[in-house]
Formats: structure tokens, C-alpha cells, sequence
């Protein structure tokens, strides 16, 4: 099976994406993520055959989910879309498309879809719905003992203000959760107020002169800047790579720079912060890597 075919299941999104036997990528479909397990395995595999129909071969299955799949039981833990959390999701896939179906944390196919040609170390970051992270070290995915490196996203927010203390309680069971600062809903509901999801106006709103988008943009990234400090204090890796929606915002790119080496353990910090090569896209990609 030389075709390679990703899946990237979100929280709004499944998409699909198959790569040629040179590595090219040849298709790309996304339908909205159903409401429930059963039916999210069944538009999986009902995509993947769509997919397999249209390129007319037989391909290797990678799935980057929202979670991780436990070493000890084989179900999904920790994953935001919680209807997926303790399901047997590999082996229902594997099941349903009728061959074996990798798995992986949807930050570590970022990662490997950003680093998997390079030499050196790169941590991806994802923000979106959650936050998350994915490690890979000359050109290999680091998963860890636990097969939860990388999880960045719930470690408690560094450095945190007395404003900030102890932090909002996260699904996970913790307070204070770098998730719980930095995710796409927690950025709207700190400028529009709870129950507000989503934040991708922000940014057009603090430029026509909005204070209140521009204070909760400027919170983001000063919380953001902390959080990266932590990752290069702990891993100082070549380059840190940002995807997910919140990714798209411009000033993220300028202001990083600046605001991270007063976090930094040395006399220097030149870490790169750049965005996701392939965008919303990175994802998928990876995923079809895994194999």
C-alpha cells in the first residue's frame, strides 16, 4: 500500500487527505464532525472509502484525534471531544475501514507533518478548540513512556498573576490548565464575556479600533508568550511551529518575539515562532505520515 491516506477528526471537522506514493497530496475533503461516537466512526470510514473510490487504490490509515489512545487499555483518554474519551476508537476504525488504523494525538501529526524531513528538534503547538503539543526529534515523533508527550496544554499557565490565580477549572479535572487560558473559546469569552465561542473577529475588531478585542488579544499573547518560555526552558527546540485556528492571527508573529525571552532561561533566546507550512492542512498530513 503505497498511497497514504489522513484523517484529521476535530471537534467542528473530519478531514480527510490522501497522499501519492511520491508524497504529493492528490485529495482533500472535510464534512462537519457528527454528534455522537457511533456515528463519527461511520462517517470516518464512509469518507476513507469515498477517498479509496476516487484515487482508485488501497491506502495506509492514519487518524489524528483530540486525545490519545491509552497503552494500558487500548480506549481514548484526555481527548476535548469527550464523547470519544474511553471508546475503543483504533479498533472500531480498523473494524469499520477493514485494516489496521494508526492513531495519534492530533498535535503530534502537526508535528510530524511540519518536522518530518528535518534534522534537529521542533515542537508544534496547536490552538484551537484545545491546546495542545507535539514533539519530534530528527525527524521522529516522540511520543513518551506514557504516550502523552507533548502535552503542554494541561500543565498549569507559568508565571501566573494574582488576577490569573488559581486559574478557570479545566474538563481535565485541574485548574489553571494553559488549555483553559488559551484556547479559541477562552479567548472570546475573556473579550465577549462567557458563552462565547468563537474568537476568529478578534483581531479584525482591535484594528477598527475595538478596546476591549485588543485587551483580550493582548492577554492572549502575553499568556501565550509564557506558555512558549516554559516549552523552550524545558526542550529548547529549534523551532516552534503554531497550527489550529487561532494560528491565523498576524500579531501573534510579531509580538512572540519580543515577549518570550523575558521568560527564558539565557542570555539569548532566537527561537523561531513561525506558522504551520501547510495551515489548517498540517493536521491531516501528518496523520497520513504516520504509517
Amino acid at each position: 500500500m503505497n498511497w497514504r491516506i489522513g484523517i484529521d477528526l476535530g471537534g467542528t471537522k473530519v478531514e480527510v487527505a490522501a497522499l501519492d506514493p511520491g508524497g504529493t497530496l492528490r485529495l482533500r475533503r472535510r464534512l462537519p464532525t457528527p454528534p455522537s461516537y457511533t456515528e463519527t466512526v461511520q462517517r470516518i470510514a464512509e469518507m476513507v472509502a469515498a477517498a479509496e473510490a476516487e484515487i482508485g487504490a488501497t491506502a495506509s490509515i492514519g487518524c489524528g484525534i483530540p486525545g490519545s489512545v491509552s497503552p494500558a487499555t487500548g480506549l481514548i483518554r484526555g481527548a476535548n471531544s469527550t464523547f470519544l474519551n474511553g471508546q475503543p476508537l483504533e479498533a472500531d476504525l480498523t473494524a469499520a475501514i477493514g485494516r489496521p488504523v494508526r492513531l495519534s494525538n492530533d498535535a503530534n501529526c502537526l508535528a510530524m507533518s511540519e518536522f518530518h524531513d528535518t534534522q534537529g528538534s521542533g515542537f508544534a503547538v496547536i490552538l484551537g478548540t484545545g491546546v495542545g503539543g507535539g514533539l519530534v526529534v530528527n525527524g521522529r515523533l516522540v511520543e513518551g513512556r506514557n504516550r502523552i508527550a507533548g502535552e503542554w496544554g494541561h500543565t498549569p499557565l507559568p508565571w501566573m498573576t494574582a488576577a490569573e490565580f488559581p486559574g478557570p477549572a479545566c474538563w481535565c479535572g485541574q485548574r489553571g490548565c494553559i488549555e483553559t487560558f488559551l484556547c479559541g473559546p477562552a479567548l472570546a469569552a475573556d473579550a465577549d464575556g462567557p458563552g462565547t465561542r468563537d474568537a476568529s473577529g478578534l483581531p479584525a475588531r482591535a484594528a477598527a479600533g475595538d478596546a476591549r478585542a485588543q485587551a483580550a488579544l493582548d492577554r492572549h499573547v502575553d499568556r501565550l508568550a509564557r506558555a512558549l518560555a516554559g516549552v523552550i526552558n524545558l526542550l529548547d527546540p529549534e523551532v516552534i511551529v503554531l497550527g489550529g485556528g487561532l494560528s491565523n492571527m498576524a500579531h501573534l508573529y510579531e509580538a512572540l518575539p519580543r515577549l518570550i525571552p523575558r521568560h527564558v532561561f539565557s542570555d539569548t533566546c532566537t527561537t523561531p515562532v513561525v506558522q504551520a507550512r501547510h495551515g489548517d492542512s498540517s493536521g491531516v498530513l501528518g496523520a497520513a505520515r504516520l504509517w
